[in-house]
C-alpha cells in the first residue's frame, strides 16, 4: 500500500550560492515558487538581473506529491547542469521550488565532471543559504444537505471539533470543512448517517 502524504517540506525564503572554478563564477538563486507561471516569472526575472551571464540553468519541483518537475541545461552538455541542480533539490526532499544557476564563464572548460560539481555546489549552498518548512497537508470536503438535517450537521461537526471554512444555504445547505491529511475520524461515519447527507472530497492543499 502507498504511503499517504501528510505534509512535504519546502523553502521559505530565497537563498544564494557562488561557486568559483577556474575563472568561471556560478551564482545559485533558490526561489519559493508553487505554479509555473511564478516559475516563468521567476525565470524571467533572473534573465534579465543577469543578462550578461553564458548560461542560466535551472530546475524545479511543484506539487505535494513532488511528480512536476523539471531539468534544463541552457547549453552546457547534457545532463551536466539540470540534473546535478534537480539532485538537490531531490536530496533534501523539497518541492515548491526553483534553483537557477547562472554561470559566467572564466575562459576555461571545466569538462563534464567539473560541471557537475559546480552546478551542485552551488545549488547545495542557495539551499543552505534559506530556511526549509515543513507544510502540513489539508483535506476539504464539501458536505452537501437538506434544511431538515441542519441541527444534527451542526451538533456532529461541533462535537468532532470540525474547522468550518466555507458555508451556503439556499435551496439545499452546503458546509466545507477542512481536515488533516489522512485524517479518519468519527465524523464521516456520523455524518453518513444522515438521510440528505453527501460529503465530497473538494481537494487537497
Amino acid at each position: 500500500m502507498q504511503h499517504e502524504v501528510t505534509s512535504y517540506k519546502t523553502i521559505k525564503k530565497r537563498g544564494e550560492g557562488l561557486f568559483k572554478d577556474k575563472g568561471s563564477k556560478f551564482i545559485a538563486l533558490a526561489i519559493p515558487v508553487e505554479t509555473e507561471e511564478e516559475i516563468k516569472s521567476a525565470l524571467e526575472e533572473v534573465r534579465n538581473a543577469y543578462h550578461d551571464a553564458r548560461h542560466h540553468c535551472y530546475a524545479y519541483r511543484l506539487g505535494p506529491l513532488m511528480d512536476i518537475y523539471r531539468a534544463n541545461d541552457d547549453g552546457e552538455p547534457s545532463s551536466s547542469a539540470g540534473k546535478p541542480i534537480l539532485g538537490q533539490i531531490r536530496s533534501y526532499e523539497l518541492t515548491n521550488i526553483l534553483i537557477v544557476v547562472v554561470r559566467y564563464f572564466g575562459g576555461t572548460l571545466l569538462g563534464v565532471g567539473g560541471l557537475i560539481n559546480a552546478y551542485k555546489t552551488a545549488a547545495s549552498q542557495a539551499i543552505e543559504d534559506t530556511k526549509i518548512i515543513e507544510h502540513e497537508l489539508h483535506d476539504y470536503y464539501d458536505i452537501f444537505f437538506e434544511y431538515p438535517d441542519m441541527n444534527d450537521v451542526m451538533r456532529i461537526l461541533k462535537e468532532e471539533t470540525m474547522q468550518q471554512v466555507d458555508q451556503a444555504f439556499d435551496t439545499s445547505c452546503r458546509i466545507t470543512i477542512k481536515v488533516k491529511r489522512g485524517f479518519r475520524g468519527k465524523v464521516f461515519t456520523r455524518l453518513d448517517l444522515l438521510d440528505s447527507c453527501k460529503i465530497e472530497h473538494k481537494g487537497t492543499y
